[in-house]
């Protein structure tokens, strides 16, 4: 299964989501992705699999617990092999970021008092 064929399921990217912000219990993954999914509690544990099958993934016992973290890896791969297409976005949000800095001069010369007026 290639990269993006893991990172194209929805749950599959929420969970990698989840565990961005650090390691997590396999039964709290599962809890927040039944919740926001609607899906049973196997179909979690299949994705969590799938997940740990292609390196995103790496999991720890501890006592009955599982706990889950990113694979940090993988990612980077992704992150490398999209580097060549970065040219095509980089500079339309370039050009986003400066029509937001007008937009926000624009406001703030339009709220500012006319310095030259006399009172």
């Amino acid at each position: 299964m290639h990269a993006f064929d893991v990172l194209g399921d929805p749950v599959r990217r929420r969970i990698l989501e989840l565990l961005a912000d650090g390691e997590r219990p396999a039964g709290e993954l599962g809890a927040v992705v039944q919740a926001e999914f609607g899906i049973s509690q196997p179909a979690v544990s299949q994705h969590l699999r799938v997940l740990r099958e292609h390196g995103f993934a790496r999991v720890r016992p501890e006592g009955t617990r599982r706990l889950y973290a990113v694979e940090a890896a993988p990612l980077r791969e992704v992150d490398a092999w999209l580097d060549g297409f970065r040219r095509f976005w980089t500079p339309h949000l370039d050009a986003l970021g400066t029509e937001i800095a007008r937009g926000k001069r624009a406001r703030r010369l339009a709220t500012e008092p006319d310095h030259g007026e006399t009172r």
